[in-house]
């Protein structure tokens, strides 16, 4: 376990790196030069010169990833100029240990700026999982139990329709009937634990974190009824049936079991998914998490912002795909990690 956990951990390392290097090429290979974002409309052919080396884009591609792979480690300064750092030490941005570099169009590190990101999507994220793992396993059950019943044409037909509706569509009718119109939940805005609890906590990401699960849920139902379904035609439930176990014991105890497995890789890369996925939700929301910053940055054409964000939801992932294999070990007795 401890091998196949460190092989993993390297495996996930040089994946990064390659991601940063593809982030990186494909972002000079654009047309647009990024120093005209920094530098505004009304800049002279001098300053955005100047502004151009102060950002390090004079330098090489592979230079400049040098550079930023460095700054992960021991951190940097913004410009990197020695010369300038002892004259002029006020105009020096320092950015320490793990850089993931700087932005000059908000003048602030891409650290501080996922730091103040990430809380949101993270709370955004776990809120419409849990809603959407037990609203779609129970009524997957439920429809599967029910089989060829009103109950299951009922649940299958709704989840369908929940499906065939894009997110945006589904959050906007949420948000004007719900909120605005009908006033059955508070107009949401993400209020930190710490400044407001839990409870107005929750009640910030209640309808957007539902917007998000409706849609996942919808697919989870049909997903459990089939394989809640199809795990409850194997022979070994049979046996147990016939051998006088409860239908209760058999269900919980060996569908379920087998049902969950194949959910659980799903769900842990959704969820994984759902950091800097959940683009349209915050959009429509104006919660400013890792989608709406994802968003800004790749409008504004800004390189570190945007190498920041890629890296830290590929972690996400990988860790995800990480934590779901060892998961399998645990749901399932007979799969091991090796």
């Amino acid at each position: 376990m401890t091998a196949y956990i460190i092989r993993r951990m390297f495996t996930g390392i040089i994946m990064l790196i390659v991601m940063s290097m593809v982030t990186f090429l494909l972002f000079f290979s654009s047309p647009v030069n990024p120093e005209d974002f920094a530098c505004g409309k009304n800049c002279s052919p001098a300053l955005k010169a100047q502004t151009k080396k102060a950002l390090g884009y004079d330098e090489p591609v592979t230079t400049q990833w040098v550079k930023f792979a460095k700054g992960v480690f021991v951190g940097r300064d913004f410009p990197d100029d020695p010369a300038l750092k002892e004259s002029a030490p006020e105009t020096i941005a320092e950015c320490p240990a793990p850089c993931l570099g700087y932005s000059r169009t908000t003048n602030s590190t891409v650290t501080e700026q996922i730091k103040e990101a990430w809380p949101i999507s993270l709370s955004l994220a776990i809120t419409a999982f849990f809603m959407w793992m037990i609203g779609g396993i129970v009524f997957g059950v439920i429809a599967a139990l029910r089989r060829g019943s009103i109950i299951d044409r009922g649940i299958v037909g709704a989840s369908l329709v929940f499906y065939a509706f894009p997110t945006f569509f589904i959050g906007l009718f949420l948000y004007k009937f719900l909120a605005i119109k009908w006033e059955i939940v508070k107009i949401p805005e993400y209020v930190p634990i710490s400044e407001g609890g839990v409870s107005v906590w929750f009640q910030g990401l209640l309808l957007p974190a539902f917007t998000l699960s409706l849609v996942y849920m919808a697919g989870y139902v049909r997903m459990t009824r089939a394989f809640v379904l199809e795990s409850m035609g194997e022979d070994y439930l049979r046996t147990a049936k016939s051998k006088g176990l409860a239908p209760r014991k058999v269900l919980y105890k060996h569908s379920m079991r087998a049902a969950l497995t194949p959910l659980v890789t799903m769900a842990g890369l959704d969820l994984a998914g759902l950091m800097g996925g959940a683009i349209i939700t915050e959009q429509v929301f104006n919660y400013p998490g890792l989608g709406k910053l994802a968003v800004t940055a790749t409008r504004n054409f800004d390189l570190p912002l945007v190498v920041g964000i890629v890296l830290v939801l590929a972690a996400v992932v990988i860790v995800a795909n990480l934590v779901v294999d060892l998961l399998y070990a645990v749901i399932d007795p007979r799969v091991r990690v090796g």
